[in-house]
């Protein structure tokens, strides 16, 4: 098979030290922006174009084979030398072949799906990858953190799929002071002045899944991508009738009758995919039911619910893979009501980049002058330390 051919490589970090962060530094990218790992979407293509551009990518490897997850790592590598990272499930039954492929690949950065296995995160530690899980709650980052993870990921109820109830600009700031590890913020970025205002949240980066989702370099097709693009800001809604637990979604004709739907005709469709994923992913029904029963002890669901978890990853297959916008699950962040166009990666990270460089020499330059205003008012005679700038 011919070998892909290399992307460009991005110009070297700029000069400005103001967005260069103890994530940058941790993990070796160019920019603190974080393609997150989506089942279905980042494959080699995505993930590849995001660390070329300077950014994160991330494979969402919970939807792939390991053989199909080793030739993802390859044909990135095959793409760009920049560092990337892999998404995991820890309750995966081959998971612990999963770490030793990635520490024999040396994949830079290792996040996670749901909960991490403390056992699992030492591993890939020891092996020299930076662990990021990722969490929607403080007392989940500060767990993490006391395991010695390395980063974590802080997804506000604004982000798509699994998602909590507190928003983004409440989160971030309540890890960021719990935690002493640099925090990646995600929910509801999609531009530079979000970055900013990450930054002064005390975050270190930003994760962005829809914003990535909706580029060229997705391979998701066209027609499922213009759902996004048409939705408003109420075009998304959280259920737990997809797989047990909120799940932010766009509104779709499916999404309503899976609300409507009563438990007697969810749970037949629940088994059938169930039995679907299984075939796809070679899981055993002894894993699916390994599963369940953690997922049960865990999050307190009925076996019903349990079975509905098998909803999500082939209901996002259908859209995401096969382009069925009338059968599939879309899921996404209420920022797909502010997303209007589908550029490259490359030119979506510049954009960011200088729409965050702009904002910063503006907000500079307001310091700059209610400073001057301040001293020209005290006679210029005040020491440095008692001018008060507004």
């Amino acid at each position: 098979m011919t070998a892909s051919p290399a992307l460009p490589t991005p110009p070297a970090p700029p000069a400005d030290p103001r967005l260069q962060t103890a994530f940058t530094r941790l993990t070796g990218v160019r920019y603190p922006i974080v393609q997150t790992g989506m089942g279905w979407v980042s494959g080699a293509r995505l993930t590849a174009a995001t660390a070329a551009a300077g950014g994160l990518g991330i494979l969402g490897s919970a939807t792939m084979t390991l053989d199909e997850l080793a030739t993802a790592i390859r044909s990135v590598k095959e793409r760009t030398d920049a560092p990337f990272g892999v998404n995991l499930r820890s309750d995966a039954e081959d998971v612990e072949d999963r770490v030793g492929l990635m520490i024999r690949e040396g994949v830079r950065v290792a996040s996670f799906a749901l909960a991490p296995r403390k056992d699992l995160l030492l591993r890939l530690r020891d092996a020299g990858i930076v662990t990021m899980p990722s969490v929607g709650a403080r007392r989940h980052a500060e767990k993490v953190a006391s395991w010695g993870a390395d980063a974590v990921l802080v997804q506000g109820g604004e982000g798509g799929g699994h998602t909590g109830a507190v928003p983004t600009s409440l989160l971030i700031p309540q890890v960021v002071d719990a935690v002493g590890i640099p925090v990646v913020a995600a929910g509801g970025y999609f531009d530079g002045r979000g970055l900013v205002a990450a930054l002064a949240y005390g975050a270190a980066g930003i994760g962005m899944g829809t914003r990535f989702l909706l580029t060229a370099d997705s391979t998701v097709a066209d027609n499922v991508k213009a759902h996004y693009l048409a939705a408003g800001l109420d075009g998304t809604v959280v259920t737990t009738r997809v797989d047990g637990v909120p799940h932010r979604v766009l509104r779709t004709a499916l999404v309503d009758g899976l609300t409507a739907a009563s438990p007697l005709t969810r749970l037949p469709r629940a088994v059938r995919n169930a039995a679907a994923l299984r075939r796809r992913t070679g899981a055993s029904w002894r894993g699916l039911l390994r599963e369940g029963r953690a997922l049960r002890a865990h999050g307190g669901l009925s076996w019903s619910q349990v079975l509905m978890s098998a909803n999500t990853p082939v209901l996002l297959r259908a859209s995401m893979v096969e382009g069925r916008d009338d059968l599939g699950l879309m899921t996404s962040g209420q920022v797909a009501g502010l997303i209007e166009d589908t550029p490259t990666v490359a030119d979506l990270v510049e954009r960011i980049i200088a729409e965050a460089t702009g904002v910063l020499d503006r907000l500079g330059g307001v310091g700059q002058s209610h400073a001057a205003e301040a001293l020209a008012a005290s006679g210029g005679g005040a020491p440095a330390e008692d001018r008060l700038v507004p």
